[in-house]
């Protein structure tokens, strides 16, 4: 008799397990029938996209344009509107990139050239914008990442050009000068600086080698925690990590992917002295973009020297209600103290009050340039 109360009692401390284990089985078979269904999907879809690529070439072959930014940012933004979670939106629009990735490698693979070496957040934002499905070229400048573009040996091109903290990449400025190149896209990508090298701790840190904007988004945490150890300024965060991995006491200032690909520690994460540390890179192709429903345009202006000269040239953005989101002045070089200014506005080129706006700008102006139109970054990166 005492052996019944023993058993249900036996019974009644496993019947719950038993019964999750049963609820845990039948979720994953669940799992396994959608992952079936969207692998399905997904080979379905990247079939559409060589039947397009062939519409396309059978069309002109010469001419056919199988990477559209404009597409791709409308796709992505009804990729956001639609989700109910509970993926946040970024995510989602991230796995939609890469497969839009892959499915156009499919038709063309196309060759990104990006400011390196590998391991910089200009890599980062390659992938971030274009998936890794593409064929990437790292270069050690940014004019020759123009000139890979220029030649038609890249496809495109991604450089920096401002952070919200150390300000505007100058040499990008200033390359757009001459360049033919089209301003053909823009990522926003979040910077978090980690502090690295081969040592165990901050005390055997005896220099700090890492491109000047990091050392300037960074000077804060550095004055407070390593205030007597020489900074030095290299061309590229990978070039720091490398120097780290070889100098004994060197330590570098990069992003999480550097400290993995040279083996190195990380002494301390998000360094950066702004939280919100954004980093914005410009898109370089050969082609305008036609337009995606939002979209922001680049122009390069100088005006001539006289009093109101600035205040008369920016008037019409105002007069027809276009929206001047960022202004940035620089040397011209062809004079002492005279200068050109670098506008971003809200609107594409084409559409008729923003163009109205451009032509009256340009009639004030003694230079203008259209840099491009294309379609804003979406979310916090693209």
């Amino acid at each position: 008799m005492i052996l019944l109360p023993l058993m249900a009692c036996c019974l009644s401390a496993l019947l719950p397990d038993v019964m999750s284990d049963a609820r845990l089985q039948i979720i994953r078979e669940r799992i396994d029938v959608l992952d079936e269904q969207l692998q399905a999907l997904i080979n379905e879809r990247a079939g559409l996209a060589q039947e397009v690529a062939q519409v396309k070439i059978a069309a002109d072959a010469e001419r056919a344009v199988f990477y559209r930014p404009e597409r791709e940012a409308q796709i992505l933004r009804k990729v956001v509107e639609r989700n109910q979670g509970p993926l946040p939106g970024e995510e989602m629009a991230r796995l939609f990139r890469e497969i839009m990735s892959a499915c156009l490698a499919l038709e063309r693979p196309m060759r990104v050239a990006y400011l390196g070496p590998e391991g910089t957040f200009t890599q980062a934002a390659t992938l971030k914008h274009f998936g890794h499905s593409v064929q990437t070229i790292s270069l050690p400048t940014i004019v020759e990442v123009f000139r890979e573009v220029e030649a038609g040996s890249a496809d495109y091109g991604v450089v920096p050009v401002e952070n919200s903290t150390g300000g505007i990449v100058g040499h990008t400025l200033d390359i757009l000068l001459d360049t033919p190149l089209k301003v053909a896209g823009e990522v926003e990508l979040r910077i978090h600086q980690h502090l690295m090298g081969r040592m165990r701790d901050l005390a055997e840190v005896r220099r700090i080698y890492s491109h000047s904007q990091s050392l300037l988004q960074c000077r804060a945490w550095l004055d407070t925690n390593l205030p007597g150890v020489e900074r030095i300024d290299v061309s590229s965060n990978a070039e720091a990590a490398r120097r780290a991995t070889i100098e004994d006491g060197a330590a570098a200032i990069a992003g999480e992917v550097a400290a993995g690909l040279y083996g190195l520690s990380v002494l301390a994460q998000n360094i950066e002295d702004q939280p919100d540390n954004t980093t914005r890179f410009l898109v370089l192709g050969r082609k305008s973009v036609p337009p995606s429903g939002k979209d922001k345009t680049s122009v390069l202006v100088a005006t001539r020297n006289k009093p109101g000269a600035l205040y008369h040239l920016l008037a019409p953005l105002a007069q027809h209600g276009v929206s001047m989101s960022r202004i940035e002045s620089r040397p011209s070089r062809q004079g002492m103290w005279e200068y050109v200014f670098f506008l971003d506005i809200e609107g594409h080129a084409e559409e008729s009050r923003v163009a109205v706006a451009l032509q009256e700008l340009a009639a004030e102006a003694s230079l203008f340039k259209l840099l491009g139109s294309y379609p804003k970054a979406l979310l916090n990166g693209n």
